[in-house]
């Protein structure tokens, strides 16, 4: 029994297809599901028990290492920008994958949002589905797999995961020690995703965004001058997020570094990928960050709608704070509508000017103001 898989919660059908592939495992498997399911944890999970010795035990080395995605024999893909390139494919899955594991054992590919394989890049990968290494298994995550190709699915093991109710997330919380209250404030600001609930529910820091989204708001409120200066909150926010990314990198290494801190040979490949991994993440960091803010000022303004027409706390997003009755319906209507086209648009184009985005949004808002 893999103890690592066992502890996956609420995926009970896809946990039990995972537990039996350790046994023997197929070369490429797709974990398809809606955001926030469970996919991440359930392939942190995998990974570990197919490179564990015991099958996922949990607390040796391998476990650790794999399950803060820190082993040097997996190898992660994830979009840079808006799509995973091919010369990303290409250096961190093709070559990899048929020379020698940097550690005795398999190597694990990992692909998060998968969906977002460009042409060019699917066709290389499909190149390795073809003739897979023997050592060789790799992980496609998508929340949109009916968008892959074709010819990668049909080479790929397919394991379905359903949403995950927001009850369900609540008791899991509660259960590992969350207030109850905290716990349903974080399953209901993401949406019922497991992964970042948990770390809103135990992080002290994890309300920090919404924090800044209550000043944008109050700020926007005042009248345009407020709303740029609500942008400026955002921005400010977003960047003071990327500065504190930086200690995780020191974390992250320190397993693969010798007494003196010094990269250990075996390990510089894998040193490489963790710092050019940690570099994209710091790029996407402070656009990631506004759009957290943005999702919490979006909840700010629905919970005043909600609450002009009668809802009580049960139906808010975020049920200890109440709503600011100074600010009119029509202006969190007309505020909830810009910012979500603003997540829209920040989402689909990469190219876009941010503070401009931001400003734009928070100007609506502000536009009834005296």
């Amino acid at each position: 029994m893999s103890e690592v898989l066992e502890r996956v919660p609420g995926q009970r059908s896809a946990v039990a297809f995972l537990i039996q592939a350790v046994l023997r495992p197929h070369h490429a498997y797709v974990l398809a599901g809606p955001e926030g399911s469970g996919k991440s944890l359930a392939a942190r999970a995998f990974v570990a028990a197919l490179l564990c010795r015991k099958g996922g035990c949990g607390s040796c080395r391998d476990c650790r290492l794999a399950l803060a995605d820190r082993h040097p024999n997996v190898f992660l893909v994830e979009p840079e920008g808006r799509d995973i390139h091919v010369d990303t494919v290409r250096d961190e899955i093709w070559h990899p994958a048929y020379r020698t594991a940097p550690e005795p054992g398999r190597k694990v590919f990992v692909i998060r949002e998968a969906d977002r394989l460009s042409p060019a890049a699917a066709d290389t990968l499909l190149k390795v589905l073809e003739e897979p290494p023997a050592d060789a298994v790799l992980l496609l995550l998508s929340a949109r797999a009916h968008e892959l190709p074709e010819t990668v699915l049909s080479r790929c093991h397919v394991v379905p995961f359903t949403a995950l109710a927001e009850s369900f997330v609540i008791e899991v919380l509660v259960g590992e020690g969350a207030d109850e209250t905290r716990a349903r404030l974080a399953a209901r600001l993401t949406g019922g995703n497991l992964g970042r609930a948990r770390r809103l529910a135990n992080d002290p820091q994890g309300l920090a965004f919404r924090d800044a989204a209550v000043r944008a708001v109050v700020a926007a409120a005042s009248g345009p001058v407020g709303a740029l200066r609500a942008a400026d909150l955002v921005l400010a926010a977003a960047a003071d997020y990327r500065k504190h990314l930086k200690d995780e990198l020191d974390d992250e290494l320190a397993p693969f570094r010798d007494e003196r801190g010094g990269a250990e040979e075996t390990y510089r490949a894998a040193i490489r990928r963790i710092e050019i991994r940690f570099q994209r993440r710091e790029r996407r960091a402070e656009r990631d960050y506004v759009d957290w803010v943005l999702l919490a000022a979006s909840s700010l303004l629905r919970d005043r709608v909600v609450g002009a027409i009668g809802g009580g706390s049960e139906l808010a997003m975020n049920p200890d704070l109440e709503p600011d009755p100074a600010l009119s319906v029509d202006r969190a209507v007309r505020g909830l509508a810009a910012i979500e086209e603003a997540r829209a648009a920040l989402a689909e184009d990469m190219n876009l000017n941010v503070r401009l985005v931001v400003e734009r949004a928070f100007l609506w808002l502000a536009a009834d103001a005296a």
